[in-house]
């Protein structure tokens, strides 16, 4: 220790501080190159950014440099790689990154970070630029490219972007993910924002006309101009429910009414119902209905927001309508998943409830033929919606191969053929079959109406004479097969 002088010390810390900075690398802020917006389209969609990082040395050679977009916020917590480079590629700096946006984005304020991989560093992100990738880049139709409408004082009329597209309308409502903005013209060269949606309903005279909102993108996705006038008229229009609203599903369909007029068409959710142009339409489903009806002179509009007081719910665990096979010594949880109010729960098997089944999960350990039924009543309690599933639960092929025919002989001696009586799947466990088996004394040796192609479960002991037994099959429909069946060894 006397030798180990303070030159030795500062020696020391001096080789490790040059091991620590040999392994770290620290990488720029990224610049964007040429663009401070990126509005992409299939005809154009590259970008560049450049970044710095040093010491060059400090990279292995099998480092990547890795370039992330973040959401439309800026966050990169959910982060999308846009760039990877090949291993080794890029060792000097600065270094500049082509890249291309994705086709889902859509927001103002994305940016982007550079990662290496060896040794593993980031940049913080870059300034924030908008990013729009534009599917659909040309010019569409609304109101079937009828320059002008007419509402009457007081209603309203309702103006749609066209659609399906074909080749001569590019419609943007292909595209689900896309939005829209609304305009009213306030003069040649100005406008005021109206509302969103694939949809308007128009109550002040002006010309309205809709694009694709791509943020402050520039694009060709714009519509046709629509100039709408009120006209005054004596004339107001309504729908009226014939079940009432809300009405009860269970009670069938109820027919919306317009009042009467020269021409009509309905729309729900704000999108035009293909074909329904009558005065009459009939429909179960809950929604936002409205009704264009020309009146002549001027188009009124009116609306109704329907419910039918249902609900929607799955089942997990079975396939409704099927078969589902119950392997030896397991069950099948069943659940039904629902967004009714105050659900009632009640499962059958075999037709008959069963007992203490009244939730939403029940735990199925037999065969048989199930059904459960879920029902939610109304809030005052006149009207009860209700879903049924049905569904069958077997052993397969194992329990219940696919015999044609009714077998007359049994030899349950060990050997794996005619051990036990298979008979066709329609008459086994989960069809609700009676099966009887009538000794050749006329006694009851089996009698079941879940028959698990296992009889007889037990030896029969007999010595010279092949025993002959009776069997009588009775469907649930009533459908009666009797026959014999010979014992031998």
């Amino acid at each position: 220790m006397k030798n180990f002088t303070l030159v030795h010390i500062v020696a020391f810390f001096l080789f490790i501080f040059s091991n620590l900075v040999q392994g770290q690398v620290v990488i720029t802020k990224p610049n964007l190159l040429g663009f401070n917006q990126a509005c992409a389209s299939d005809g154009f969609n590259e970008y560049n950014v450049s970044f710095s990082f040093s010491p060059e040395t400090a990279l292995g050679s099998s480092n990547q440099f890795i370039l992330e977009l973040s959401d439309a916020d800026g966050s990169f917590a959910n982060s999308e790689v846009v760039y990877t480079s090949t291993a080794g590629a890029i060792v000097s700096s600065p270094a500049t990154i082509t890249f291309a946006i994705p086709k889902t984005v859509s927001g103002e304020s994305y940016k982007v970070r550079v990662k290496s991989t060896q040794p593993a560093a980031i940049s913080s992100g870059s300034n924030a630029f908008p990013a729009y990738y534009k599917l659909q880049d040309s010019p569409f139709t609304i109101n079937n490219l009828v320059p002008t409408a007419n509402f009457c004082s007081g209603g309203s009329y309702l103006l749609t972007i066209d659609n399906p597209g074909d080749e001569n309308n590019d419609s943007p409502l292909q595209y689900p993910s896309l939005t829209y903005n609304w305009y009213r013209e306030t003069s040649a060269t100005t406008k005021e924002f109206v509302g969103n949606g694939s949809s308007l309903s128009v109550t002040t005279s002006g010309k309205y006309f809709v694009e694709t909102n791509y943020g402050t993108c520039t694009s060709n996705s714009y519509s046709n101009r629509v100039t709408v006038n009120e006209i005054s008229t004596g004339v107001t229009v309504a729908i009226n429910s014939s079940l009432g609203n809300p009405f009860c599903m269970s009670d069938g369909p109820t027919t919306l009414t317009a009042t009467a007029g020269d021409s009509y068409q309905w729309s729900k959710d704000g999108m035009p119902i293909d074909g329904a142009t009558e005065q009459n339409y009939i429909t179960n489903e809950s929604g936002d209905y409205s009704v264009n009806v020309d009146l002549g002179s001027c188009t009124a509009s009116a609306s109704i927001l329907l419910d039918n007081s249902g609900f929607s719910s799955s089942i997990d665990g079975v396939i409704p309508d099927e078969d589902n096979v119950l392997e030896e010594g397991e069950t099948i949880t069943v659940t039904i998943t629902t967004d009714a109010l105050n659900p009632t729960y009640t499962w059958y098997r075999n037709d008959a409830q069963i007992s203490g089944a009244t939730s939403n999960s029940f735990d199925i350990d037999q065969f048989g033929s199930y059904k459960v039924t879920v029902s939610q009543p109304s809030s005052t309690g006149s009207c009860v919606a209700s879903t049924e599933y049905l569904f069958t639960v077997s052993g397969g092929d194992n329990y219940f191969p696919n015999v044609e025919e009714i077998p007359n002989i049994v030899s349950p001696n060990g050997d794996g053929i005619n051990d036990t009586w298979i008979i066709p799947q329609a008459y086994v466990s989960g069809t609700n079959t009676e099966v009887i088996i009538i000794s050749p004394q006329g006694k009851t040796v089996l009698q079941t109406n879940d028959y698990l192609n296992n009889w007889p479960e037990n030896n029969i002991d007999f010595k010279s004479v092949n025993p002959v037994y009776y069997y009588i099959i009775t469907t649930s429909n009533g459908s009666t097969r009797k026959g014999t069946l010979t014992v031998i060894k």
